[in-house]
């Protein structure tokens, strides 16, 4: 579950020093006729490449922590990936298994504890004393010692993983989910009984020889887990969200079988579907029944719906398109502006009427080197009172804080980057998750560990009034606004 720790009262309160403290901001920022041109200027691209290593940012984002990988995660091969939070743990993902930070001090992150249980990608999220891993890769059984196996043979497992972390420096492993072509990712939806969580279980890449994964594969799996009783956890219901077939694919984009990434915004009933060639938006008032409210398609620009990410309202949503599979280097003039980027749509209409309108395309505004694989990937909003910014990674392209409220117009507001890891041949790295939370950025870097950054900038003080208990980006919460 996801809430402010702050009681009602301390709420209203909280919303009385904002204004407060806005108001204050003004009168110092105002003494040109116009506060936002007295803002700093926007962060600019810079004029070179950085070098191998190399850190570049604008001024108002720094680093001020690392924790490189550790053993058995230290391999170029042990991919960092996905992230959650809960209270002062930062729980990071690896295709080897999964880490356990202590960030009570941001400047300062512990490791405290590291599981190793292979399974590409290990896409994670917790909640209460559970947590959940995605296998996305076949293996010889479902336990933390098995091997790779074909998914062609018939006893290879994937799917779900359930941990019991009580014991945040023990976790233990107390129940698997087999689930059709497996976990690429998985998206927690908290039921409304608070009985039971849900979780909406993406894949893709059916094949005729793989028995547990066969076409047509246009549906997600649904797994329900009792939050006393999680080892009663069971897959029930697979809804096919294609009926009619998703986008049968072309040279530039795609053919949808299957998703590879749903954001939920529980709270308003609703989910943002990133299903390879398709974009779609979900009804998801019954939990155990998401219903497809409307489709949409980008056949000029985009090649891989990859994720999502709604406004605080819900009423516009940031897919991205990886281009590449992020392995690529497309973050140049080659490729351009419009591909591999996000592309921001308002949400118009109401009920079973609403639509989704294309409003831009947002990519950052630097060039970077042919060895750098970068492109549009994992980021979460910024709860910022009465505007819209997020946070993104950019793979080696680094991080990127933008603002959306304009649909038509974003911009970059701060950026932090690496140089290549290599000048001379190109090596998976970069940023794969950066998500905001509780006042500070934490990325978790495909080769270099956890970053912790810090972001002083007067457009995005008030995101300090909002604590969450817990933050899982897939399962955006909604926070206080104007």
């Amino acid at each position: 579950m996801i809430k402010l720790i702050t009681p009602r009262l301390r709420q209203i309160r909280i919303v009385s020093l904002a204004a407060a403290g806005l108001l204050l901001t003004s009168v110092a920022v105002a003494t040109p006729s116009n506060a936002q041109e007295a803002a700093p200027p926007a962060a600019a691209p810079a004029s070179t490449i950085p070098g191998v290593d190399e850190i570049r940012s604008s001024p108002n984002l720094r680093q001020i922590a690392n924790v490189p990988k550790q053993a058995p995660f230290d391999t170029t091969a042990a991919l960092n990936s996905d992230m959650a939070f809960q209270g002062k743990y930062a729980f990071a993902g690896n295709y080897n298994g999964f880490v356990i930070y202590d960030i009570s001090r941001p400047s300062a992150p512990k490791i405290t504890s590291q599981v190793n249980c292979p399974g590409s990608q290990n896409d994670i999220s917790v909640y209460d004393n559970l947590l959940f891993v995605s296998t996305d890769s076949s293996r010889s059984d479902d336990s933390c010692a098995s091997v790779a196996q074909p998914a062609s043979v018939k006893e290879s497992w994937e799917g779900m993983k359930i941990f019991d972390i009580s014991d945040k420096a023990n976790p233990r492993y107390i129940k698997s989910v087999e689930t059709a072509c497996g976990s690429h990712t998985h998206t927690l939806v908290p039921g409304k009984d608070r009985k039971n969580v849900y979780l909406y279980v993406s894949s893709y890449s059916p094949r005729a020889e793989f028995p547990d994964c066969q076409p047509p594969h246009d549906s997600i799996s649904i797994v329900k887990v009792p939050v006393k009783k999680p080892t009663q956890s069971a897959v029930i219901s697979t809804p096919n969200l294609f009926p009619d077939g998703g986008f049968p694919g072309s040279e530039t984009g795609s053919a949808t079988a299957g998703c590879h990434d749903i954001t939920a915004y529980p709270s308003k009933d609703l989910a943002a579907g990133a299903c390879m060639g398709d974009g779609i938006l979900l009804d998801i008032k019954n939990r155990e029944a998401p219903r497809v409210i409307t489709q949409v398609r980008d056949t000029v620009n985009f090649a891989f719906w990859h994720s999502a990410t709604f406004n605080n309202a819900g009423t516009k949503v940031v897919f991205t398109d990886e281009l590449g599979g992020g392995g690529a280097a497309t973050c140049n003039e080659t490729v351009g502006p419009n591909r591999g980027a996000d592309a921001i749509y308002d949400i118009a209409g109401r009920g079973n009427s609403r639509t989704l309108a294309f409003r831009s395309y947002y990519k950052i505004p630097r060039t970077n080197a042919d060895t750098e694989n970068c492109v549009a990937h994992n980021g979460s909003l910024i709860p910022v009172l009465g505007r819209d910014i997020m946070v993104q990674a950019w793979y080696q392209g680094g991080i990127s804080v933008w603002d959306f409220t304009d649909s038509r117009n974003p911009k970059e507001i701060a950026y932090w980057e690496r140089g290549p890891l290599s000048a001379t041949e190109a090596v998976t790295g970069g940023s794969w998750s950066s998500y905001y939370y509780n006042g500070h950025i934490y990325s978790n870097d495909i080769q270099k560990g956890l970053d912790v950054l810090e972001l002083n900038d007067w457009r995005t003080w008030t995101a300090n009034l909002t604590r969450f208990r817990e933050l899982n980006a897939q399962t955006q919460p909604s926070y206080l606004s104007w």
